[in-house]
């Protein structure tokens, strides 16, 4: 498989774990199937069973008697994932919707946590304190310290292009299409693990654009329905290989 160029990572324990639990409704499992799954993906039972117990230390997940679930932090993870792959859109007209940050926060922690929480809303930064977007999305996530966001409406000059310039859609696409032929031709559920990770971690990172600012043809569709389709897969064989 190739991995130039691509954002794929190596499976690991803690990788694993999360992207059966991540894919998961309700986001929970008992401990003796993940780890046979994990094992079937040719990871150490050791392995796995140390990393269950890091991330219980970690605060990734919360153990109760032999079951583990994913923590709120990871929850609104899922929910940040769940809202990606199926979007929620309304008509666009034109308008765009600011987000101005009109009070500060005196600790860096609270900064950051503010910048992420808008980019997984999809707002792309204009320059500093002041965000926007197309205004098409129906569904939002909650966005950390909210309180401190002043939102305006307005229509720019150049709308194409100020898109281009915060989401660079283009990039978007490129690395999607490479994503889905990754996908088409990964052998090993393994490997097929790996990329649908990628694939996830790219769906989360669509700027989810009017129709008129995205390049044709735009596999934004395709990699959500290619992405449907392995965790399918996935479930056919954690069914096959869970005792």
């Amino acid at each position: 498989m190739v991995r130039n160029s691509l954002p794929l990572r190596r499976l690991t324990a803690r990788s694993a774990i999360l992207s059966v639990l991540l894919g998961a409704h309700p986001a929970q499992a008992p401990a003796a199937a993940i780890v046979h799954l994990a094992t079937e993906l040719g990871l150490q039972d050791s392995t796995v069973r140390a990393a269950l117990t890091r991330m219980v230390s970690a605060g990734d997940l919360e153990r109760d008697d032999a079951t583990y679930r994913l923590t709120p932090r990871l929850l609104n993870r899922q929910k940040l994932q769940d809202l990606a792959l199926d979007p929620v859109l309304r008509p666009y007209d034109g308008d765009w919707r600011l987000a101005i940050v009109t009070t500060g926060a005196e600790a860096a922690a609270d900064r950051t946590l503010l910048r992420e929480s808008l980019q997984a809303n999809k707002f792309g930064e204009l320059r500093e304190g002041v965000w926007g977007r197309p205004d098409n999305l129906g569904t939002a996530a909650r966005i950390t310290a909210a309180h401190r966001l002043t939102y305006v409406s307005g229509r720019p000059d150049d709308p194409a292009e100020l898109a281009t310039r915060l989401f660079h859609p283009a990039d978007w696409a490129d690395t999607a299409t490479k994503l889905l032929a990754a996908l088409d031709t990964a052998d090993t559920m393994r490997d097929r693990l790996e990329v649908a990770a990628a694939v996830v971690r790219h769906i989360l990172h669509d700027p989810i654009l009017p129709p008129e600012f995205l390049p044709e043809p735009w596999p934004g569709a395709d990699l959500r329905h290619a992405y449907r389709a392995f965790r399918t897969e996935f479930t056919t064989f954690a069914t096959a290989h869970v005792p």
